[in-house]
């Protein structure tokens, strides 16, 4: 189906079941603990129990999409590697021999490397096809993609949830792979959040003084070349985005949608859900933020979001690691929560949430 642009903005999201919600937070104090002692941790069960519309919950079934790109913007010398990285990383993915793929052996999730624009025209065995394209243009040159490829992108995000729904998965996880995409994800938030590309730019896999001086000096003439502060958000995204980044919006998007929550990683995830929320309001509401990464434009696009991390690790390793890192640690605060001992169960009394002034 060849979809538009204007088929996103007709979407609509159905708020998660408020009632439910209410219900498992009224759960959590009943378990003998101190009121609140599992932190942010009651509200995140509550929140997916009311996603999922149900106070029985379980999270058997768990993934992490990992949406793997290519970027033109490397040919202007924005980072320390070629694009043939991609292409070595993702292999790894496939045979769960890369980062992510070892630490979600250890929870039992199962990862879903996704070719959605590697420069490379041979299929890899174990990563599902959906290329766009073989790599975004170098959008010093002209613009990363066309309107057409960033819906088709989007919509790719979409399917691959409703696909996942359909297999029994209750939790999803978000990832990325692909040279050049803090260059990407930095020109996006520049303008998103209408600051200045200093404030939102890192290192990105580390990079010295005089390139990371460069990669802020492209990003900045392309943001002006194109006028991109007085443009709408689909131009924005397909002018300096990536086909990673959009496939991420279509994955947020899709649990709005499908109603599955959508955990979050690092950067470029954050600036996909960003996006995804000013596309389609009301998609936030089925976002769990994971961990507080090194770029600095995570806790200005959070905040921009009203999400708040709770793993502070100073972590940069994309791919979807700290997704899963999140993942592990909502199991075990469900294990809480489902086989809860009671007040009554400890022949204990209560405690009792009162009014504060």
């Amino acid at each position: 189906m060849q979809y538009k642009f204007t088929d996103l903005l007709n979407l609509k999201v159905e708020a998660p079941n408020e009632v439910i919600r209410k219900k498992i937070l009224k759960n959590w104090d009943s378990i003998a603990k101190p009121l609140d002692g599992m932190g942010k941790f009651e509200t995140f069960i509550a929140q997916i129990g009311a996603i999922l519309g149900t106070e029985q919950l379980a999270l058997d079934k768990k993934a992490v999409i990992i949406m793997c790109s290519d970027n033109g913007i490397v040919e202007e010398g924005i980072s320390q590697c070629d694009q043939d990285v991609t292409r070595a990383v993702v292999e790894k993915m496939a045979t769960q021999s890369s980062s992510v793929g070892k630490m979600a052996s250890v929870m039992e999730i199962d990862t879903f490397p996704i070719d959605i624009g590697i420069n490379f025209n041979e299929e890899i065995p174990g990563v599902q096809s959906r290329k766009v394209r073989a790599g975004t243009r170098n959008f010093m040159k002209e613009p990363a993609m066309t309107e057409a490829e960033v819906v088709q992108a989007i919509f790719t995000g979409i399917e691959i949830v409703e696909e996942c729904k359909k297999k029994g998965y209750q939790i999803l996880g978000t990832g990325e792979m692909g040279i050049g995409n803090t260059t990407t994800s930095s020109a996006l938030a520049a303008v998103l959040l209408d600051c200045d590309v200093k404030t939102v730019t890192g290192r990105g896999a580390g990079l010295n003084d005089e390139k990371f001086l460069h990669k802020q000096q492209i990003i900045k003439a392309a943001i002006e070349k194109y006028h991109l502060r007085e443009a709408n958000i689909q131009t924005v995204l397909a002018t300096v985005g990536g086909l990673d980044i959009a496939g991420l919006v279509g994955v947020c998007i899709g649990g709005a949608l499908h109603h599955i929550p959508i955990v979050l990683d690092g950067v470029i995830s954050l600036v996909a859900a960003l996006v995804a929320h000013r596309l389609v309001p009301g998609t936030r509401d089925y976002m769990i933020p994971s961990h507080k990464g090194k770029e600095p434009a995570v806790n200005l696009i959070m905040k921009e979001l009203g999400l708040e991390s709770v793993i502070d690790g100073n972590m940069a390793l994309g791919e979807g690691t700290g997704a899963v890192m999140m993942l592990g640690l909502l199991e075990m605060a469900l294990k809480v929560y489902e086989e809860r001992v009671t007040f009554s169960d400890m022949e204990i009394q209560r405690y009792e949430r009162y009014e504060t002034v």
